[in-house]
């Protein structure tokens, strides 16, 4: 069975928004219940990353899956259990072949042509983005809106993980369209109770998936 089968919440680390910091938002967030964890860095001293990457892997152990987004070295260096990749990073190919069968690979996406390919290649779930219009991205595209989630859906078995300038009133929307998961960095990592934001987002998500 995949691992990423029965998500809800993907959490994904912003340093810059953060007002607690990275540690404090990773135990809070898998505290709440989050089954994912992505360690994002824009920019970083690689020996910092791998440091910071180290503590987190030790807060999600046993309890969430922990991805490095882009950096396969950084992976690789702390026994993560995948990362994430977006369309101008390493290959989707390349990747596994450096990671092996065995770790997790997720691929972002913006349309069908791109989620078709990620599942040719192997991939183990694809971020679908962006769904609504977002600013955590400087080089974001136009949204794709829901209707993307739902041509995705009928042509890919992958799990989908929606990201994109989602919160609490639109992440419905967004599940019933189709996706397995979904991310929200600003709802979540500006607020000043992570633990209850998470939670939140976990019981709307599980609410629309048991309907």
């Amino acid at each position: 069975m995949n691992k990423l089968d029965n998500i809800d919440f993907y959490f994904i680390t912003d340093s810059k928004l953060s007002k607690k910091g990275i540690f404090s938002d990773v135990e809070n967030a898998v505290n709440a219940g989050c089954q994912v964890v992505q360690y994002r860095v824009v920019s970083k001293k690689n020996g910092d990353m791998v440091k910071e990457a180290e503590q987190l892997k030790k807060i999600c152990y046993g309890r969430a899956v922990f991805l490095v987004d882009d950096r396969v070295d950084v992976a690789l260096a702390v026994d993560a259990d995948g990362v994430h990749i977006g369309q101008g990073d390493i290959p989707l190919k390349t990747a596994r072949k450096l990671l092996g069968k065995e770790k997790i690979i997720g691929q972002t996406v913006h349309d069908l042509e791109e989620a078709i390919k990620a599942e040719k290649l192997e991939g183990d779930y694809i971020g679908l983005a962006p769904i609504f219009k977002t600013d955590t991205k400087e080089d974001a595209r136009d949204p794709c809106g829901t209707e993307m989630i739902k041509k995705v859906r009928k042509e890919v078995s992958l799990p989908i993980v929606a990201v994109g300038g989602i919160d609490k009133n639109n992440v419905s929307a967004v599940i019933q369209a189709g996706a397995d998961s979904a991310v929200s960095i600003n709802a979540v990592v500006c607020s000043d109770d992570v633990y209850a934001e998470v939670s939140d987002f976990i019981r709307i998500i599980r609410r629309c998936k048991s309907r």
